[in-house]
């Protein structure tokens, strides 16, 4: 059962969902902490590039079934124009002032 945006528990995880599923590669970066990381499967990723590639260029679309750990650990269905869809683990770190420092994700 997907879990509706407005339900996620931490907002700043909120506001990553609704920026990828609405496209907003604007608010997508103010909601990033300067020098904020990430990592896909397991490897670093040059955040910028990955976005780009696997969110913005090619329609990313998050579906949430489930959150723990407050909100700030997320299973979901992904899906973008090059992959398809998967099920995919998400893991942030969100910093004092709300802003994400680090996320990870990768197949589940």
């Amino acid at each position: 059962m997907t879990i509706q945006i407005t339900r996620l528990s931490d907002p700043a995880v909120r506001a990553f969902v609704s920026a990828v599923n609405n496209h907003d590669r604007e608010g997508f970066m103010a909601l990033l902490a300067p020098g904020a990381t990430m990592a896909d499967d397991g490897s670093e990723r040059d955040l910028a590039e990955w976005t780009d590639r696997e969110i913005f260029s090619s329609h990313g679309h998050l579906e949430v079934d489930n959150e723990s750990g407050g909100g700030r650990r997320l299973l979901a269905r992904y899906r973008n124009d090059t992959w398809g869809e998967m099920r995919t683990r998400w893991t942030f770190t969100v910093d004092d002032d709300g802003r994400i420092s680090r996320f990870e994700t990768g197949q589940a």
